[in-house]
């Protein structure tokens, strides 16, 4: 019984590390979405700090609290706020391809989506089972 139960714990390592493995590719596809979504990244920094923009569950972004944006920005958010989603997806999408199963794609939102939350920083918001949390 202990065999099997060192074996099982030595497969979930193994998966573990292939998924993270899976995950770290650089092909020209997967560096443009970065770039892009590092562009981004600076202009969405304060809404990110003022709880305004959250992280969902599933790593992407939402608009938490439209209200605290002032109106004059609020569309110009929108946008970011879809775009950098729309990023995201396609940056799972190029990560599943450059592994040659474009089936992933789903499977890297799952893998991806905690590494967005454990680098958001001190302050953001993140959604929980429990609802909002401030991380």
């Amino acid at each position: 019984m202990k065999s099997l139960h060192y074996l099982f714990a030595a497969l979930l390592l193994l998966v573990s590390l292939n998924a993270s493995a899976a995950m770290e590719i650089n092909t020209p596809g997967v560096r443009a979405v970065k770039a892009q979504m590092q562009m981004r990244h600076a202009q969405l920094m304060p809404y990110y700090t003022s709880g305004a923009v959250g992280l969902d569950m599933d790593g992407g972004i939402v608009l938490r609290d439209i209200e605290s944006v002032p109106l004059a920005v609020r569309q110009k958010l929108q946008r970011l706020v879809v775009a950098e989603n729309l990023d995201r997806d396609r940056l799972y999408a190029e990560v599943a391809n450059a592994n040659a199963h474009p089936e992933w794609q789903s499977a890297m939102r799952s893998a991806f989506a905690p590494r967005w939350i454990s680098n958001a920083q001190h302050g953001w918001w993140i959604m929980s089972d429990h609802g909002w949390i401030q991380k």
